[in-house]
């Protein structure tokens, strides 16, 4: 049996490199702008040490990367996925501001460093990714 040459198996590279980089950029935008809402410094917070900002941070990241896997998986072209994904942004901004609203304290708690509120905001990030990512297929 004759195997197709290993060119063959990469000619999807492309397109692999397209939708890895768009989604790379995406997360990058989407951190600048999480970091810019937020009323604390998550970077220098992280920098010195603060867990509570790491796990509210890092849960954002992955409840925003979830759905824009989904929507990489599932979308017919770059267009398409770019367009969920500004639905996965604007989803993770809202379950912030939904935090925010339930318990006024929280930014003032993660920027002291109590875990529990860190851990809590990261949570309903991941929790709304997921059920965002699962709504994502055609």
């Amino acid at each position: 049996m004759r195997h197709p040459p290993l060119l063959g198996y990469l000619s999807g590279l492309p397109l692999f490199g397209a939708y890895f980089g768009l989604g790379l950029l995406l997360m990058a935008v989407f951190v600048l702008i999480y970091v810019r809402i937020t009323p604390y410094h998550e970077i220098a917070l992280i920098r010195s040490g603060n867990t509570a900002a790491a796990a509210s941070l890092g849960g954002s990241i992955i409840g925003f990367v979830l759905p824009v896997a989904s929507s990489i998986e599932n979308s017919v072209s770059l267009v398409d996925m770019l367009v969920w994904a500004v639905v996965s942004l604007v989803v993770q901004l809202i379950a912030f501001a939904i935090v925010l609203a339930m318990i006024p304290a929280i930014s003032k708690n993660v920027e002291q460093g109590q875990v529990a509120s860190g851990v809590f905001l990261g949570a309903v990030a991941i929790a709304l990714g997921l059920l965002n990512a699962a709504c994502m297929t055609y």
